[in-house]
């Protein structure tokens, strides 16, 4: 194995994870305040899975997203 390779892999997934997952987010509650769904001062829970089907791996990360 590669160290090297392997590590600036796993840091371009993670990023493209953060990148993409912000943008959903965002977009999600924009669109929910424009609707009248949301105030814009609630929090919520969030929970990320990580699946990696080759290593039999699945993480489940749970949190909280707070708007104001």
């Amino acid at each position: 194995m590669n160290e090297e390779s392997f590590n600036l892999s796993v840091r371009k997934f993670l990023k493209q994870v953060g990148i993409n997952s912000q943008r959903e987010i965002e977009q999600a509650v924009d669109q929910a305040i424009a609707e009248g769904r949301i105030q814009g001062n609630e929090s919520f829970a969030a929970k990320a899975t990580l699946e990696i089907e080759g290593l039999k791996l699945k993480v489940e990360v749970d949190g909280k997203i707070t708007l104001e």
